[in-house]
């Protein structure tokens, strides 16, 4: 007989809130009215916060402090009860829109340990050998010239633009098949060492810049090459759910440009032809691209998802704080962009001299030298000990997209070697990969 999972306050509200947003009288309701069935249905916990599941499908935690309601994954198998909440005082982005709620869920998953599957992989490599036939005198490089040679046109760029672009967490293996058959266009090696490859997420704006110079150039056909060669590796993304949010909205964006005459015929602008791009993407992929259109709420979103993937600590908070506190706040502006639970946990390892550490960590496994350094990282706050592979990739992503999204808010540089609380997952998720540690890249 199959178990009954107990009753949670937490999935219940949701599942009430998730029916409202579903009914088509939702579109009806003004917001005012849409706040005051919501603040009907705000939960609070013993310890007296108080929850709102609304916009993006996602909990909020109220701050008592402040008054701001912050994204946060609420504490499951907590009791809750219902609570009055006045209305007015609900700011309109934590009230659902409607399309919010049917985001395309994705996976948060680095790919270290689980590898890319084979045939993805095998389709991949049959688009990017026709890419590199391409002349570099017909498809010139004007992006991505950090990362391959001169003489590579820009069809290869397009291909790999668009899997780091629709990556969710652009950590890989070092020896991954997928990153391993760009090696003879690479112009140096990349970011990171062999065991993993730690590589920078680009900004649509690279991507359009590809299609832009060409029309620029007086190239259209070019143009709708490269445009075509992004739409096609983006469709072969779309059967991993580490790329299918990204790749599914740079479809969305792309492929009308391939079907038929559009606002960004003749455009040589490239910040004018994203404009055009990003206006395309339907409502309900927006979270997609808060990357590229508010960084401030990726990041937000990126801690979330750090959170939840830690949801089997036992203080999920403290957990995901050994991970913060990792990332260069020479500012310190990061504590007032947590919830006050974070916040309190990282102020904790603050004043226990453990934030900013990462400086002389790098990603070798036990029993292999680290390059003649001496890793000095103090001893984290709280161990975080995945029950499986699957929970570890899952933390490693959301560690690495939230050092990533940290870094497109503040400026702030990731260490090539990779952050001091990820590596401690790389030791584990290298001896539990899919493959032999044969070559690199």
């Amino acid at each position: 007989m199959t178990p009954v999972r107990p009753w949670d306050a937490f999935t219940a509200a949701e599942a009430e809130v998730r029916a409202m947003v579903a009914d088509t009288r939702w579109q009806a309701l003004s917001l005012p009215d849409r706040a005051h069935v919501l603040a009907a249905r705000i939960l609070v916990t013993p310890d007296g916060d108080r929850w709102l599941f609304g916009s993006h499908a996602r909990w909020h935690l109220h701050d008592p402090a402040d008054g701001r309601w912050h994204l946060a994954p609420p504490p499951r198998g907590v009791r809750a009860r219902q609570v009055g909440h006045p209305a007015a005082v609900l700011p309109d982005d934590v009230i659902p829109s409607g399309p919010d709620f049917h985001a395309e869920p994705g996976s948060t998953q680095a790919f270290i340990g689980p590898d890319v599957p084979a045939d993805l992989t095998e389709r991949l490599r049959v688009l990017l050998r026709a890419s590199g036939l391409k002349s570099e005198l017909d498809y010139p490089l004007t992006a991505f010239d950090e990362i391959f040679a001169a003489d590579v046109p820009s069809t290869v760029a397009a291909v790999w633009g668009t899997i780091m672009w629709c990556a969710y967490a652009p950590a890989f293996d070092g020896n991954e098949r997928l990153i391993t058959v760009f090696g003879e266009y690479l112009r140096r090696s990349l970011p990171g060492d062999e065991w993993v490859r730690w590589l920078p997420a680009p900004p649509l704006l690279d991507l359009v810049t590809l299609v832009a110079e060409r029309q620029r150039a007086g190239r259209p056909r070019a143009a709708l090459r490269l445009a075509a060669v992004m739409a096609d590796t983006a469709q072969i993304l779309l059967s991993d759910t580490r790329f299918r949010p990204r790749a599914l909205a740079l479809l969305t964006m792309v492929e009308p440009m391939l079907r038929r005459p559009g606002p960004e015929d003749g455009l040589t602008d490239a910040e004018a032809l994203r404009a055009v791009w990003l206006e395309r993407c339907p409502r309900r992929l927006c979270r997609a691209l808060l990357a590229e259109t508010d960084p401030a709420a990726h990041f937000s979103h990126a801690v979330y998802d750090l959170v939840e993937a830690l949801a089997f600590a036992p203080d999920p908070p403290m957990a995901a704080a050994t991970f913060l506190a990792d990332l260069s706040d020479s500012k310190g502006t990061l504590p007032a962009r947590l919830d006050h639970r974070l916040r309190r946990a990282y102020e904790e390892l603050d004043r226990a001299g453990l934030t900013g550490t990462s400086a002389g960590e790098s990603t070798e496994p036990e029993g292999f030298p680290a390059g003649g350094r001496v890793l000095t990282r103090p001893a984290p706050a709280a161990e975080v000990a995945p029950p499986d592979r699957a929970s570890a990739a899952a933390v490693l992503g959301a560690a690495y997209a939230t050092g990533l999204a940290w870094g497109a808010l503040t400026g702030a540089r990731l260490p090539q070697s990779g952050l001091a609380g990820q590596s401690e997952l790389v030791r584990r998720l290298i001896q539990e990969r899919d493959d032999n540690h044969t070559h690199h890249t």
